[in-house]
């Protein structure tokens, strides 16, 4: 399988996005790095996701809270709006005289399923983002069953932006669940809607969406037996990685299908959100926030969990979503403090046999 540039090389996954060097105090794999000036550690790439998360852990306790942004509610647009002074006599140009043949966009195709929403991203033919719930409850329930789902074009989107499922033929790439099927068990429904290729993104099969990607799930599953509740923010990246000839940072990814139609992530996120409370029993509840970011590369299965944690501020700038904006700091505590935030490396058979036994253990 063939890899563009350095995107798929496992390395610091997001280091671009760091301004400042990360503690003296971290693992001795980070020592070199730790040597180098600030404005060097910006420009270079680094080995390793686990130097991803030790920056990010030394950005934030280095800098404090991050400083509130004055939001203007009706656009979502951070800062002041320009204010303009009034005229009487009216300009001698109208801009907004184009939308009389349409508005150009971006359009994101928002999708309500029974199993999931999400919104569709017309440019790269994959999801902005997928968002679940579960229970356990809803995976108690076992009405549903895969082997009567089938992969299907989701018809809602415009023919010209959807993904096809001959995009993915003979592309090397699996058709990556955003939103896994195994958590959509409790009805037929429910798993099917799991199964339109707006729900999927290319994944690198073998090491990745067959293995680290699929325990990834199975943790997630997993926090079921220690929360009430669960939701599951799930979507692609496109990162930059620094190019060895010049030392630039570029974006690179395959563009897969004939002809080329759907882009290929990077890197995927996960921001987790495990409520202490049951839905709807106390809007003050605590939350549990974890955020994660994966290259869509083959994983080595001993690496730990923690090694791809960042803060969720960073998968926000990476992406240019907002996953928390209305949770208050007052109501967050920290996910992988809570709990062992591990992998437990089992094979597919396996994985299915025993997702019901033993106990999720809480960290000590």
């Amino acid at each position: 399988m063939a890899f563009l540039g350095e995107a798929r090389t496992f390395q610091k996954p997001i280091a671009w996005l760091y301004s400042t060097p990360p503690r003296t105090d971290e693992p001795s794999t980070l020592k070199s790095f730790l040597r180098m000036p600030v404005k060097t550690i910006i420009a270079c790439s680094v080995a390793g996701a686990a130097a991803g998360a030790a920056a990010s852990a030394a950005y934030f306790s280095s800098t404090g809270k991050r400083q509130q942004q004055t939001v203007t509610e009706s656009t979502g647009i951070a800062g002041p709006t320009p204010q303009y002074p009034l005229q009487k006599q009216p300009y001698p140009v109208d801009p907004d005289g184009l939308f009389q043949y349409g508005f150009p966009g971006p359009l994101a195709d928002m999708r309500k399923a029974p199993s999931l929403t999400s919104s569709f991203d017309r440019r790269t033919r994959n999801p902005h983002w997928v968002a679940e719930h579960i229970t356990p409850a809803s995976l108690a329930d076992s009405k549903g069953d895969r082997k009567h789902s089938y992969f299907a074009e989701d018809l809602s989107i415009p023919e010209m932006f959807r993904a096809r499922l001959h995009d993915y033929f003979r592309s090397g790439y699996d058709r990556g669940h955003q939103v896994p099927a195994a958590d959509a068990k409790w009805s037929q429904t429910a798993m099917d809607a799991t199964f339109a290729l707006s729900n999927m993104c290319p994944q690198v099969g073998d090491g990745f969406n067959r293995d680290y990607w699929a325990h990834f799930e199975d943790f997630c599953r997993g926090l079921t037996r220690t929360f009430p509740s669960v939701r599951i923010v799930t979507g692609p990246l496109y990162l930059p990685a620094r190019d060895a000839s010049d030392g630039k940072y570029r974006v690179k990814y395959e563009v897969i299908g004939n002809p080329p139609n759907v882009s290929v992530p990077t890197h995927f996120f996960k921001v987790i959100y495990a409520e202490e409370a049951s839905p709807g029993s106390d809007p003050k509840g605590k939350v549990c926030l974890g955020a994660f970011v994966l290259p869509n590369a083959e994983i080595e299965n001993h690496r730990p969990l923690r090694s791809f944690e960042v803060p969720v501020e960073i998968v926000e700038k990476a992406s240019g979503l907002e996953f928390a904006s209305r949770l208050p700091e007052e109501r967050r505590k920290k996910l992988c403090e809570q709990v062992d935030c591990s992998v437990e490396v089992k094979s597919y058979a396996d994985r299915q046999r025993s997702f019901n036994k033993g106990q999720f253990p809480k960290k000590q």
